[in-house]
């Protein structure tokens, strides 16, 4: 029933759109009476643009809502299907296969196509390796962990990194490998900085000041600084007790108790004391960051009675699995057993908020909450938080530059090594900005080489070195794999025809006739295969990182198929065949099993990848043109059959932003627009919306916070990276208002 109803109304809306178009009178009447054969010429109009029509101040939200879960239980159904299944699973390895699964469907829906990850490209850094953590979930390695890092008087080469990190590996887990890298470092005539300096993009330009409201990276690894987790991970990639000095689990799993470390103090930013940290902060802070709505994607699922808070059906906080036992005794109450709780202690879901604070800056809790009141302050720049992390945030010039420095009152202050972080907004269009700043000694940390970069460092002779290297020569090395997900995204749902914002900017051409043939079309699976599958990933990242590099960076599913793998042997049913791994086998795996299996054309685990070891990094799995052909003749087939003509003289438009403000990001546009035009025949035409700077980059695909707020048809690139242990972290994001789900038109 939703499907027809979709589709009547698309439909409805292109015939309606074509009778105007062949000049029927939309009042009835018949046409008027002229002299002779002669006919009365209308006046010249511009043709109607939607960027004209869908105005963000007039849009019915309650209707966009009500089409966002038409198009999510079309489009994605079955995923949901899969995925809650293996949420009810008890056994953790046969969950893990369910899990992937579940996430097979979601990469075969094609509403998202895996991109990149943070890494594949060469760097030159003075951090030594392994000295702030390695876990990928959290903030405690973003500017919280910046707080031990041991930063080189000059660059390390690979062969010491490489000793280094082996030595880290056999000292892991000891407590011994920061005296031992302080020691290598003194007996390589090296200095340590107590300071840090680099540059910085709009991932560390903060939207908000209010660290529970949102779980933006923009917002949170730069705030991460100005709060401490309950626990935090270690150099060593071991969790150890932070705001919290203890804290023990019930024989039952589902009661998790915290001893908070009595005597640390909420400070201002200029160090006055406000308050001290009370168990009661965590529960005002789970509760505002309920509230916000901002946040909470990490727990939503496992702490009782918070989704009922969320949906409505629990309005007395209190109901909710967290209480404050008595000031320094904090307790969560789970709705199931949930092993990997303990690993979000240190992410801003779990934060605290100073509640006596909070409430001297208008904030409120429950249905009194409202940010947007006269009397609300908190949060609204760094002079209405309060601090108890590592760092203060001394000064912000927003476009410019970000100053943390030493919070002499933190609970840990003597093993604050940088006293000082400053961050050095990177001018739009500067691709050599950190490498000319690292060169006359501004910065002090680390250069990744882009294209503009490696010529630089290829041609840059190392001052005084006998054998005359480069510095790409003699200090340049791959950066490995990380555990992130970057994921171009169509827009199942869209309103906004230009930024919301600013409805002068990256402004579509497209009519009411184009947008509901776009629409329809990417309601369609095949047609949706066809852009993935015709998406040149790797070209693209060439313009970017260098022929030799593109590859590296390229990730071929959203979980990572290293991320985790099972524990124990495990059969489980693939489309009616039970199908056994053993222990050992990683995500990944399973994963291709499943895709395979089901018929689909995708590489998303290379068994041979990471020295054998397998991955899902390195590789373009996805890009198959002669493959995305058939299902774009699929797709045309089954539109024509709605009664949409595709062809490429009347293509469907695809909307994509471009960053014209940049040779290196125009480039990498420019080039994604034909290879995917050439993939599927011209069938598609894509339209570059010209952005004008990375602000508007980022109003138009990544700072909305709402589905009516995306401006793209195809290309919207948001990562993700995990929150805790378990793949629940990455695709909890696409459930029904998932965080992600925002990226493609809805909710």
């Amino acid at each position: 029933m939703k499907k027809s109803r979709i589709l009547c109304l698309v439909l409805a809306l292109v015939m309606c759109l074509s009778l105007v178009a062949c000049g029927g009178n939309n009042d009835g009447t018949e046409p008027s009476e002229t002299n002779g054969n002669e006919q009365t010429e209308p006046p010249a109009t511009e043709p109607q643009k939607m960027s004209d029509l869908n105005k963000q101040e007039s849009i019915d939200v309650a209707a966009h809502e009500e089409r966002s879960v038409e198009a999510y239980e079309k489009n994605l159904n079955t995923f949901m299907d899969y995925y809650n299944d293996a949420l009810a699973e008890v056994n953790s390895s046969v969950r893990i296969g369910k899990m992937a699964i579940a996430e097979a469907k979601l990469l075969e829906a094609a509403v998202s196509t895996p991109y990149v990850n943070n890494a594949g490209a060469y760097q030159a850094s003075k951090i030594i390796p392994h000295t702030v953590t390695s876990a990928s979930w959290g903030f405690d390695g973003e500017v919280r962990g910046y707080s031990g890092l041991l930063i080189a008087d000059r660059f390390l080469t690979p062969a010491e990194r490489s000793e280094l990190t082996a030595k880290w590996s056999e000292l892991k887990g000891t407590g011994t490998w920061l005296d031992y890298v302080k020691q290598w470092a003194a007996d390589n005539g090296i200095t340590l900085a107590d300071s840090y300096t680099r540059g910085s993009d709009t991932n560390d330009e903060p939207t908000t000041w209010d660290y529970l409201s949102s779980s933006k990276t923009a917002d949170g690894q730069t705030l991460s600084g100005t709060w401490d987790g309950l626990l935090r991970y270690d150099a060593e990639d071991v969790q150890y007790p932070a705001a919290a000095e203890s804290w023990e689990v019930s024989e039952d799993g589902l009661t998790y108790t915290f001893h908070i470390r009595p005597g640390i103090k909420w400070v201002t930013y200029q160090g006055t004391e406000v308050a001290e940290l009370k168990a009661d902060d965590y529960v005002a802070g789970l509760q505002h960051a309920a509230d916000t709505k901002g946040g909470l994607s990490d727990v939503v699922n496992c702490i009782e009675n918070l989704t009922a808070y969320l949906n409505g059906e629990v309005t007395d906080f209190a109901e909710v699995g967290v209480k404050a036992i008595d000031d320094y005794t904090l307790q969560y109450t789970l709705s199931a057993a949930t092993p990997w709780f303990p690993t979000v202690a240190g992410y801003s879901a779990l934060a605290p908020l100073c509640r006596s604070y909070y409430e001297s800056q208008g904030g409120k809790f429950g249905e009194e909450f409202d940010s947007g009141a006269a009397d609300y302050l908190f949060g609204t720049d760094s002079q209405h938080i309060v601090y108890f992390g590592p760092y203060l945030i001394s000064n912000y010039t927003k476009d410019n530059t970000i100053v943390l420095t030493a919070n002499p009152t933190y609970w840990d202050a003597e093993n604050v090594q940088i006293k000082t972080v400053t961050l050095k907004h990177i001018p739009d269009g500067d691709n050599l900005f950190t490498w000319n700043n690292i060169m006359n000694g501004t910065f002090n940390g680390g250069v990744g080489m882009n294209s503009s970069v490696l010529e630089q460092a290829k041609n840059t002779k190392v001052p005084d070195d006998p054998d005359g290297l480069s510095y790409y020569e003699k200090y340049a090395y791959p950066v490995t794999e990380d555990m992130t997900s970057f994921v171009n995204f169509v827009n199942l749902n869209r309103y906004a025809y230009a930024n919301y914002n600013d409805e002068t900017q990256v402004v579509s051409p497209q009519t009411p006739e184009d947008a509901a043939r776009t629409h329809a079309a990417l309601q369609n699976q095949n047609f949706r295969l066809a852009i993935a599958l015709g998406n040149d990933r790797a070209t693209v990242n060439a313009i970017n990182v260098g022929e030799d590099m593109k590859d590296v960076r390229l990730t071929n599913s959203y979980v990572p198929g290293s991320f985790i793998a099972i524990t124990e042997d495990i059969s489980i049913d693939i489309n009616g065949t039970a199908t056994s791994f053993p222990a050992g086998t990683y995500y990944g795996e399973i994963l291709q099993a499943v895709i395979t299996s089901d018929g689909y054309p995708m590489k998303v685990w290379d068994p041979e990848g990471n020295d054998g070891a397998g991955s899902s990094f390195g590789f373009d799995g996805w890009y198959l043109p002669e493959e995305a052909a058939k299902y774009m003749d699929k797709a045309v087939e089954e539109l024509a059959a709605e009664g949409i003509e595709v062809s490429a003289e009347n293509p469907i438009q695809l909307d994509m932003i471009y960053r014209d403000y940049n040779t290196i990001t125009s480039a990498m546009d420019q080039a994604k627009k034909q290879a995917l035009e050439a993939a599927l025949g011209n069938r598609v035409q894509v339209n570059l919306l010209a952005a004008g700077s990375d602000e508007n980059t980022s109003y138009a695909g990544y700072y909305g916070e709402y589905g009516y707020q995306m401006n793209y048809d195809f290309g919207g690139n948001t990562g993700w990276g995990p929150d805790y242990g378990d793949p629940q972290t990455f695709l909890d994001t696409m459930i029904e208002q998932g965080y992600m789900t925002y990226a493609m038109g809805l909710f």
